[in-house]
């Protein structure tokens, strides 16, 4: 590779290391604030929280990766006009498809990041995420076991515990059950055991306590002591199939040919499925296309008291247009499994916006000279 090219291929990488790790940080920040709250308010460790954490950074990097190409194409190349190193070196004779290779190397190694995260690991992070979230839905004792506050771990459903010693025991119990429509049920109990059963269910054992009925009809109340007893906790939550699958589950190559069991399995259509494997191949290219658009867009630049802002101004609105076309690609491919090039619509709008751009700055004499026909 030339010194040319090693030179502006490392500036595109360092800005683009820099930019990603600042986006990332910010959506990260967004996401764990909001699972922090979900999950340690339900009882959860640490370490739950960090798993979480780690599963939802591939779904975080597809978003952000595109992003920071483009972000790192406009910072550099402005830089490198504001310094005339560009200027300089189209004086040598350097065309501007030629200045465009480096860019385009930049561009092909952040779409070899997005195919990695599009098709490998965001589907295995999508559903180590639903496996573990499934699984922390069931865990009945981190629903439960959390002292000196009141839990719903189910509609209807209220539990408090004063204090958990040391052996498990669970001091001053207070169980609320609303959950019939015309009766409440409060059961209060001094120490209290969780025990797990042959048939894999758990009960919460209760000693010396009492249960009250109300109804709501009459608004009686009857009362009942007891020395022991057990409440099935297996209704409390709500069973989970965490064998389902959802589309962004799959792997590629089974949503590019579905077959009847995947369709039952997803509950999705064939045109859904195939959309779904060809989106993930139109992201990883709109990360090449967002690093070309950003360096061409620029690369029009000619003097003016604004500066850069119109051409900047210019590349925001095409990646406005080339979204839209995404858009409207992604639901003709959803309509119908034989419209699947529809979704491919983004990527060459994006093509032929980059190569307008470089063939008239390769020849602006050509588009003078038509321009001057069409006025006259």
């Amino acid at each position: 590779m030339p010194r040319f090219d090693r030179y502006l291929l490392s500036q595109y990488v360092a800005v683009f290391g820099i930019s990603s790790l600042i986006l990332i940080l910010v959506y990260w920040i967004n996401q764990a604030v909001r699972l922090f709250d979900q999950l340690i308010a339900n009882g959860e460790s640490a370490g739950v929280f960090f798993e979480f954490t780690a599963l939802s950074l591939p779904a975080v990097m597809q978003i952000v990766l595109p992003l920071a190409a483009f972000v790192a194409s406009l910072f550099v190349t402005n830089r490198l006009i504001n310094e005339s190193e560009l200027v300089v070196v189209q004086a040598t004779g350097y065309s501007p498809f030629r200045l465009a290779r480096p860019i385009a190397l930049f561009g092909l190694l952040v779409m070899l990041m997005m195919a990695v995260l599009m098709h490998w690991l965001v589907p295995a992070s999508s559903r180590g995420l639903a496996t573990r979230s499934a699984e922390i839905s069931q865990n009945i004792s981190a629903r439960l076991l959390t002292e000196g506050r009141f839990v719903s771990p189910a509609p209807g459903i209220t539990f408090y515990i004063r204090e958990i010693t040391p052996d498990g025991e669970l001091l001053d119990i207070f169980l609320s059950d609303s959950r019939a429509e015309d009766q409440n049920t409060i059961y209060t109990a001094g120490r209290a055991f969780l025990v797990r059963g042959e048939d894999e269910t758990t009960n919460l054992v209760m000693l010396n306590g009492m249960v009250q009925y109300l109804s709501e009809k009459d608004r009686s109340l009857f009362t009942t002591r007891f020395r022991e007893f057990a409440y099935d906790l297996a209704g409390l939550l709500p069973t989970e199939a965490t064998n389902a699958r959802t589309a962004s589950q799959v792997p590629t190559l089974d949503l590019l040919f579905p077959t009847a069991a995947l369709i039952d399995e997803t509950g999705q259509s064939r045109a859904v499925l195939m959309a779904e494997a060809h989106n993930r191949n139109v992201q990883a290219l709109m990360a090449f296309i967002a690093a070309l658009l950003g360096f061409s867009s620029l690369l029009t630049v000619r003097y003016s008291r604004f500066g850069v802002w119109p051409q900047i101004g210019n590349a925001i609105g095409f990646v406005v247009l080339i979204k839209l076309a995404e858009t409207t690609g992604g639901q003709l491919a959803r309509q119908n499994h034989v419209l699947w090039p529809a979704a491919y619509f983004p990527i060459g709008l994006g093509s032929l916006i980059i190569s307008f751009q470089l063939v008239r700055l390769t020849y602006p004499n050509w588009f003078r000279r038509r321009r001057r026909r069409l006025a006259t």
